[in-house]
Formats: C-alpha cells, sequence, structure tokens
C-alpha cells in the first residue's frame, strides 16, 4: 500500500491517535494533519495554482501554492518541502507561520477536517507543474487575488480562502 494513501489522525493538540486511508477520512471528516504552502515571489505576486481536473475532491478549483497530508513520522516542513517539489518543481527554505484546525464540506460528499499548518516561501522560479496534480499556475498581486476571490469565490477552495481570511486579520506584511 502508498504510504501517501494515508492521513495521521490527531486529536485538537496535535496528539497522533493513529492513521486512515485518506478518502476514508475526507468521507468520515476525522481530524488528521495537513500543511499549506504560500510562495510569494520578489514582486509579492503569490504563486496559486489550480488543481488537476481527476483530483478527488474540489477540482479544477484555484488554491494556495500546494497541500498536502505529512505521513506518519515525516515533520510538517518535511512533507511541506517534499509536495512543493513534487507539485510545482520549486524547492525553496519554508518558514512555518502558523497552524489552525478547520471543518469544510466539499463536493463528492467529502469532508475536509484538518490541523493545517501553513507554511510561507519565497521564491521567483517558474513551476515546472505535475499535470496529475495541477492543470495550471499563476502568480497573482495579493489585492487581485482578494478581488478575484470576491467575484469568483466559488472557484476558490475553502481552506484557501479561510487562510486567507485568516492573514487579513493578521499584519499581512509578516507573512512576506
Amino acid at each position: 500500500m502508498d504510504k501517501y494513501n494515508n492521513v495521521v489522525l490527531v486529536d485538537a493538540k496535535d496528539n497522533v491517535i493513529g492513521s486512515m486511508d485518506k478518502n476514508l477520512a475526507h468521507i468520515e471528516g476525522v481530524l488528521h494533519r495537513a500543511v499549506s504552502v504560500f510562495i510569494i515571489n520578489k514582486n509579492k505576486d503569490w504563486l496559486i495554482q489550480k488543481r488537476a481536473a481527476h483530483k478527488y475532491h474540489s477540482p479544477k478549483k484555484w488554491s494556495n501554492t500546494c497541500c498536502t497530508h505529512p505521513v506518519l513520522h515525516e515533520s510538517y516542513l518535511d512533507a511541506a518541502t517534499r509536495r512543493l517539489k513534487e507539485e510545482m518543481g520549486i524547492e525553496t527554505t519554508l518558514t512555518e507561520k502558523f497552524k489552525f484546525i478547520y471543518k469544510a464540506e466539499l463536493d463528492n460528499d467529502m469532508i475536509e477536517h484538518e490541523l493545517d499548518t501553513v507554511f510561507f516561501g519565497q521564491c521567483d522560479d517558474i513551476p515546472v507543474i505535475n499535470t496529475e496534480e495541477v492543470s495550471d499556475y499563476a502568480y497573482i498581486s495579493y489585492e487581485s487575488l482578494l478581488k478575484d476571490i470576491s467575484e469568483n469565490s466559488e472557484s476558490y477552495t475553502p481552506w484557501f480562502k479561510m487562510i486567507l481570511k485568516r492573514l487579513e486579520t493578521m499584519n499581512i506584511n509578516e507573512h512576506l
């Protein structure tokens, strides 16, 4: 069995309580670990991706640079670094900014219930996308991103919108 098909189940304090098949965890809405990565270039443009059409949830929706689930005994940072390379072909230093728990109903009768650790990095590279995961990408200014989300909210993943909303309540410059 592929170790990337399982997620690490945790309690609200991030204590490991087991593991479960990724799809089943999203059907049952069980709390599990996740990472979300945000890359910003020197012009302060944010790198976003459009999820591939065949993804098991949230296909064809725009989202943050990349995201994934750490596997058992993998650190949040290692998972974020691994996935950034796998999905976008980018290697750069990532910094953990915050963690939060969220729950969101998705398409296909799935539920995201994740303890999400959010990372930021700076990079000017042009992505080399993995088309199994990503169908498109764009570098976009923060202002343009917020405007498009307000006009086309359904085109974006729920966790991406939640993270951006959380950043609005913080000093955004701390995250650039």
